[in-house]
């Protein structure tokens, strides 16, 4: 599937919906993490992702390409 293209602001909205919560802001990138996970997203807070940055941030959060699409609706 492919994967739609999205703005930083946008992913956030979607890994909030997964159960990520913002832990901070540095600069240009929005901190997340999880309670019952090791790991931290850093979603850049741009207007367009690159293509590999997104489908990276899935993959760190467990997620599908399918899933993540499904949270951007």
């Amino acid at each position: 599937m492919p994967l739609p293209v999205v703005s930083g602001a946008q992913a956030v909205r979607a890994f909030e919906r997964a159960g990520w919560v913002i832990a901070r802001r540095k600069t240009s990138h929005i901190i997340l993490k999880k309670a019952a996970t090791f790991y931290t997203l850093s979603v850049p807070d741009h207007d367009e992702l690159d293509p590999g940055t997104p489908r990276s941030l899935i993959r760190k959060a467990g997620l599908t390409v399918e899933e993540f699409t499904t949270l951007l609706e």
